[in-house]
């Protein structure tokens, strides 16, 4: 019998949802492996699969007969949620966070601490083996001896040690560049010259769709995420939900998304992650490319050789049946002002596409259109832009793709 565990825990999921699985890991003090658990758990969200992790390693660390248990996990949502901290308004996640606090309250103690993926290395490796199991993929393994002594009272699987699964889906980067974050009364840099509190935009560009992956114009048509774009959104998900600043007194700031349904789903993991809910704005949607819609850039220029040449140099110019840039700058600009107004002086995580983001990055910048045609915005890329009451701005990240790696 063993006192002291921790209890290191990881879920992820390759589609938000998709096939999913989690990991889950107990050590003594020494840091001995004491059991292990993976399952694969069918198609949930990433949420739904770090707390089933959460509640295995809480029931592995009871096998064993701790007392007091240290809980390690990189959800930065999950940890805040267990600890109180964070509301839990998720219909999926309350039964979950009350089975995780029933096993919770038959130990004397239970800490939860939130660390980078880097340090939760064991029970990622062992979430992808079950997720590559749901995924049907072999998982890559080794000769080895299966884990000896007390590991082998875990229910479920007692797994044999080896390396990590050899072919994985994107997840979140090891440990991404902690990004610049403001309690929510942060007031401006002395230097900037800038006056009052900012309000802070964080802007993410969707995930993959079908259109996006055959380089092809895609404005206004409604297509939906791919796989690889639900598996982008869910990173950049858990990169936000580990960021300071973005639950307040138990609330998420606001997540708001241009209407169409690349952008809703990709607002909707953020929100998972988060514990918030979805807003729309009109304003945040992509350019209407009119005839070019669907058309690749060889394509629309052979189909009007003129028109396109002319439409890359003079923002005013517009696609045929379509919107030009000028008419975009001045429907976003509506938008800003109009948040603004509304959400003065907060963080806000807005969910758009190329042009809308490029556009308010320009505001930030306070530069002339051809930023539009020399700035390139990756799938699932952050950008960060402040706008102060006084009217100054500063940009702090542009296309940053970290956590996709």
């Amino acid at each position: 019998m063993t006192s002291h565990v921790v209890v290191e825990a990881d879920g992820g999921s390759r589609g938000n949802p998709g096939p999913a699985g989690y990991g889950a890991v107990v050590k003594d003090s020494d840091g001995q492996v004491l059991a292990e658990r993976k399952e694969s758990l069918g198609v949930v969200t990433n949420n739904v699969a770090e707390y089933n992790g959460l509640i295995a390693g809480l029931a592995a660390a009871a096998e064993v007969g701790a007392s007091t248990v240290d809980v390690r996990m990189d959800s930065k949502l999950v940890v805040e949620q267990m600890s109180g901290r964070w509301k839990i308004k998720h219909p999926d996640m309350q039964p979950l966070a009350e089975r995780a606090k029933e096993l919770a309250g038959g130990f004397s103690r239970v800490k939860y601490e939130w660390i980078p993926r880097a340090q939760n290395s064991h029970a990622d490796r062992l979430a992808n083996e079950a997720m590559d199991a749901a995924t049907g993929k072999p998982a890559a393994g080794r000769p080895g001896a299966a884990t000896a002594g007390r590991a082998s009272r875990v229910a479920r699987q007692t797994v044999v040690r080896g390396p990590a699964t050899a072919e994985r889906e994107p997840r979140a980067a090891a440990d991404p560049p902690k990004l610049p974050t403001r309690k929510p009364d942060r007031a401006a840099v002395p230097w900037t010259g800038a006056q009052g509190t900012p309000t802070r935009l964080l802007l993410l560009r969707h995930g993959q769709t079908e259109m996006s992956a055959l380089r092809r114009y895609s404005g206004r048509g409604d297509v939906p995420l791919t796989e690889v774009g639900r598996t982008q959104a869910a990173a950049a998900a858990k990169r936000l939900a580990a960021m300071e600043g973005l639950v307040v007194d138990g609330e998420a700031v606001p997540i708001i998304s241009s209407p169409l349904t690349r952008t809703k789903q990709t607002a909707q993991a953020v929100a998972d992650a988060l514990g918030g809910r979805v807003e729309t704005h009109p304003g945040l949607i992509e350019t209407d490319f009119g005839e070019w819609e669907g058309l690749t850039f060889a394509e629309a220029a052979d189909r009007d050789p003129g028109l396109h040449r002319s439409w890359l140099g003079d923002s005013a110019v517009a696609p045929p049946g379509g919107e030009s840039f000028e008419v975009v700058h001045r429907r976003v600009r509506k938008a800003r002002d109009e948040l603004i107004a509304e959400h003065g002086g907060r963080t806000l995580v807005l969910v758009s596409h190329v042009t809308p983001i490029k556009t308010l990055l320009r505001m930030g910048l306070d530069a002339g259109p051809q930023l539009l045609f020399r700035l390139h915005l990756d799938l699932a890329s952050l950008s960060i832009v402040e706008f102060y009451p006084d009217g100054n701005a500063s940009v702090r990240l542009v296309n940053d793709t970290s956590h996709l790696a």
